[in-house]
């Protein structure tokens, strides 16, 4: 088996290229072509850690994936990520052990993938400015991801951070964009026309009553923790939303759950699975008025079609540091 580092993944993976394999993963999931089963959580009693494992596997890829999540919010105090992952893959065929990747780097590039593809599937075709609420590397990762789906006239951008708003608007202007960083998520949510919320808040950080006719929203931040949200109530309400993972949704996304226990809306409002749109099984945005809302937990099979790539291009270049763990 190969054994991937984060550099090793840096190096490998390309975003137009995770954007495919994610959307051929995620019109396969709603052609009924994988098996997705729902995430399972292991929860320590007196601590704050999660631990959350995400399962698919492919006969088109022939590859079984298992990623460990690793949800602890304390490491913060420590100077530690807050989350930490590690993915396991073996082959569908046979079951011998294929690569064991590093999952920080391949999550964000799968994740911002993700919302690139919904972002192509749901957005105005005029959009054209793109607001990131949260300035880190998941924001560096959607710009990227967007870039390459849409024409991109301005970025907005605001982090509690004052200093990494600031980085994050000189860097998308040495890249190319008119980029400004501004004092608030309002201000972010207003003025542009597709939108990014990238924080891990427990609290709503962005409000419905600030969404306008046109809107397209990625809900990508919050962990999965059926008591977090990045969007408010009225939010998830004036929205079309739609999901990665129904069976996902329903277990871990507070955007979902709480609005629901609320019973300001019902399940069925959040039936339409992303994939289905990609296969053109469900229309997805119906008019230029429309607000519509991508909520994303991630899913063990972007995390498969991410592996994919990434052990090919491996072989391919003798990247990573192989070994027999059969020994």
């Amino acid at each position: 088996m190969i054994i991937l580092t984060n550099s090793d993944v840096l190096q490998l993976l390309d975003m137009p290229d995770v954007i495919d394999a994610v959307k051929r993963a995620q019109i396969d999931h709603a052609c009924g072509r994988v098996a997705l089963p729902p995430p399972t959580a292991a929860r320590l009693s007196c601590t704050d850690s999660v631990f959350m494992s995400m399962l698919a596997a492919s006969s088109r890829d022939s590859l079984a994936v298992v990623k460990l999540l690793a949800d602890i919010p304390s490491n913060v105090e420590r100077g530690l990520p807050s989350q930490r992952s590690t993915v396991l893959a073996v082959s569908a065929h046979d079951g011998r052990p294929e690569a064991m990747i590093s999952g920080p780097t391949l999550t964000r590039f799968r994740t911002a993938a993700a919302s690139a593809a919904a972002t192509s599937a749901l957005a105005r075709r005029d959009s054209a400015v793109v607001g990131f609420v949260g300035a880190g590397a998941l924001a560096v990762a959607h710009l990227q991801a967007l870039a390459t789906v849409m024409h991109i006239d301005s970025v907005k951008v605001w982090s509690r951070s004052v200093e990494r708003r600031q980085e994050f608007a000189k860097s998308a202007r040495d890249r190319g964009f008119q980029a400004t960083a501004c004092d608030g998520p309002e201000s972010v949510v207003r003025e542009s026309d597709v939108v990014c919320t990238l924080t891990p808040s427990a609290a709503p950080i962005v409000k419905g009553a600030w969404f306008r006719s046109g809107h397209h929203i990625n809900a990508v931040g919050a962990p999965p923790r059926a008591d977090h949200r990045e969007i408010d109530t009225e939010g998830i309400v004036r929205s079309s939303v739609f999901v990665d993972s129904l069976q996902g949704a329903l277990a871990e996304s507070g955007d979902v759950l709480i609005p629901l226990k609320e019973n300001a809306i019902t399940e069925n409002h959040f039936r339409r699975e992303i994939g289905h749109v990609l296969a053109g099984l469900e229309g997805g945005r119906v008019s230029n008025t429309e607000i519509t809302l991508y909520n994303s937990l991630g899913t063990g099979l972007q995390d498969l079609a991410a592996a994919r790539l990434l052990i090919d291009a491996a072989v391919r270049g003798g990247v990573g540091t192989e070994i027999d763990i059969s020994r």
